[in-house]
C-alpha cells in the first residue's frame, strides 16, 4: 500500500510541477517572444515527462501484481493446509467410530450420536 502511495505522490509531484511551471510562464513578466520560447521548451519536455510517468505507473502496477500473486499463493497454501487438516480429522473420526462400533459389537449408531 505504501508503494502505491509513493507512486501517487510522485505522479502528483510531476503533474503539479508541470502545471506550476506552465502557470509561472504565463504570469511571468517576460516578452511574448521569450515566453513562447519557454513554452516551446516546456512542450518539448512533455514527452519525456509523460514517458517517466508511464514508466513509474508500470513499475507500480508490477509491484501491485507481485503483491497480489504473493497474497494469492499464501491464501492457497493456508487453504490447502486447512483441507488436509479437515481430511485428517475426518479419517480419525471415522476410525474412532469404527472402533467404538466394534467395541459395542452392535450395528446401532454410537451412543454419542443417539443422544
Amino acid at each position: 500500500m505504501s508503494n502505491n502511495r509513493s507512486g501517487n505522490f510522485i505522479g502528483g509531484l510531476i503533474i503539479g510541477a508541470t502545471i506550476g511551471a506552465f502557470t509561472g510562464l504565463l504570469t511571468a513578466p517576460r516578452t511574448g517572444r521569450e515566453t513562447r520560447k519557454l513554452l516551446k521548451k516546456s512542450a518539448d519536455a512533455l514527452p519525456d515527462i509523460a514517458e517517466d510517468l508511464s514508466t513509474s505507473a508500470q513499475i507500480q502496477a508490477d509491484r501491485i501484481s507481485e503483491n497480489a500473486l504473493r497474497s494469492w499463493d499464501d491464501t492457497l497454501g493456508r487453504l490447502r493446509e486447512a483441507l488436509f487438516a479437515g481430511i485428517d480429522a475426518s479419517i480419525q473420526e471415522n476410525q474412532a467410530l469404527k472402533q467404538e462400533k466394534n467395541q459395542n459389537g452392535s450395528n446401532s449408531l454410537p451412543e454419542h450420536i443417539n443422544n
